[in-house]
Parts: C-alpha cells; sequence; structure tokens
C-alpha cells in the first residue's frame, strides 16, 4: 500500500519571537517530507494575523496542521476553523475560549517575571535586554541574543482583541506545556490542555522548547501528523 500523504505544516509564532523561532524544527521536518511554512504575524491586530494564516494555508497543501507558539495559540484558536486545519499543536501557548481574550486568560493566573523586563514605547511593548533571560533563558547567552535581536514587539492592545471562531473545540489537539516558562504561567498552559482535552507532554524548558529542546517538539508534532 502506497504511503498516506502527509499533511502540511503551519508554524505562527508569537510576541518576541517571530518565525525565525521554528529554525530548528524546519529542516528536519522538511527534510522527512513534509511540506511546511511559517507565517510571519504582523502583529498589528489578532483580526489581521488571524486573516494572514488562514491567507498562508493557501499556500501549502491541504490538510494542514496548525503549530502556535505562545501568542500564536490565540491565533490558531481562531485561524483553525478553517476547513484546511485538522489538528493544532500548542507550544507554551494562549488558548482563549470564546468569550476570553488573550489578556483575560492571563489575568486568571499569577503574572510571570518577564513582564517586569518589558518597556511600552512609540505604541508598542518591547522587551528589554535582560528580559531575553526569562524567555529564553535556558538557551545559550549567544542564541539569547538572537531571541532578543530578532524578537517582535506587539501593540499593547493586542492581547484585548478577539475574533470569532474556538477551533480546539472541534479539532484534535496536543499541548506541549514549558515547565519552567517564565512569559506564560505554567499553570494556565496546564489548564488550557486540559480544558482541550490535548494530548499534553511536559518539558523542563523556558518559554522557547522550540529551541531549547526542538527534538521534544519534534516528536509530538510527528505524534499530531501520524493521529491526522
Amino acid at each position: 500500500m502506497p504511503d498516506k500523504p502527509k499533511p502540511s505544516i503551519v508554524f505562527v509564532h508569537g510576541i518576541w519571537a517571530d518565525g525565525s523561532s521554528f529554525s530548528k524544527v524546519i529542516p528536519v521536518l522538511q527534510a522527512e517530507g513534509y511540506e511546511v511554512i511559517a507565517a510571519q504575524n504582523t502583529l498589528g491586530s489578532l483580526a489581521d494575523d488571524v486573516d494572514l494564516v488562514k491567507k498562508t494555508l493557501g499556500r501549502v497543501s491541504s490538510p494542514a496542521i496548525l503549530v502556535g507558539h505562545s501568542y500564536g495559540g490565540s491565533v490558531i484558536t481562531a485561524a483553525g476553523v478553517d476547513d484546511r486545519v485538522v489538528g493544532l499543536v500548542y507550544i507554551a501557548a494562549l488558548a482563549p475560549d470564546e468569550d476570553e481574550t488573550s489578556q483575560s486568560l492571563q489575568d486568571g493566573f499569577a503574572t510571570t517575571e518577564v513582564f517586569q523586563h518589558v518597556e511600552v514605547a512609540d505604541g508598542r511593548v518591547w522587551m528589554k535586554p535582560d528580559g531575553v533571560r526569562c524567555f529564553a533563558g535556558d538557551l545559550p547567552e549567544a542564541e539569547q541574543k538572537v531571541v532578543w535581536a530578532t524578537h517582535a514587539a506587539p501593540p499593547a492592545e493586542l492581547f484585548t482583541e478577539k475574533v470569532p471562531g474556538t477551533a480546539w473545540r472541534t479539532k484534535p489537539t496536543w499541548y506541549i506545556v514549558a515547565a519552567e516558562d517564565q512569559t506564560v504561567n505554567p499553570d494556565l498552559e496546564r489548564f488550557v490542555a486540559k480544558r482541550m482535552g490535548a494530548s499534553t507532554h511536559e518539558v523542563v524548558s523556558s518559554h522557547v522548547p522550540m529551541l531549547s529542546h526542538p527534538d521534544f517538539v519534534l516528536d509530538v508534532i510527528r505524534a499530531a501528523a501520524r493521529a491526522v
């Protein structure tokens, strides 16, 4: 029998880490025959980012798996209702319900340390250089510096926006909890993973396990791909 076609994989980054944050997992998946693309969010508005992800789905073959990191989880929660999406993988990610925003979801949990190392300037929320240790502290210093140098700063109001669609209610989900996350509260991660009934995988990691534990993240994505 011929091998079952592999699903496409669309990565969706969050704030303070752009599409390059998937640079350790994309080449491996491509070498294994997956069609992969990373949407580069505008971070201008949630609606714009959801629309961009839906347009990005048009650049790869269906069916597709969406992989969202951090705020990218809010994006794939709304964009994932698209018929071309067959599964969702959340990495240390937000996953608001229909009556929640990214901010209201976070308000239910203790504030993490990274928010003591940010600055709002020119309408954007910038991470200070010393904040990267809270964001990606388990990476070598040289890699931390690259993460900071490429970090993507959102407008302050981005997390208070809401777009219709709660894909995790109807589609299979996988969730990677970063147990040492100082950006998204790990208890929030465990809460949303349980609420959505996700196949949950916990790793001792900072907020960027795709950079600090790429093999772990790859195994979860492969499991999702096999399942769909």
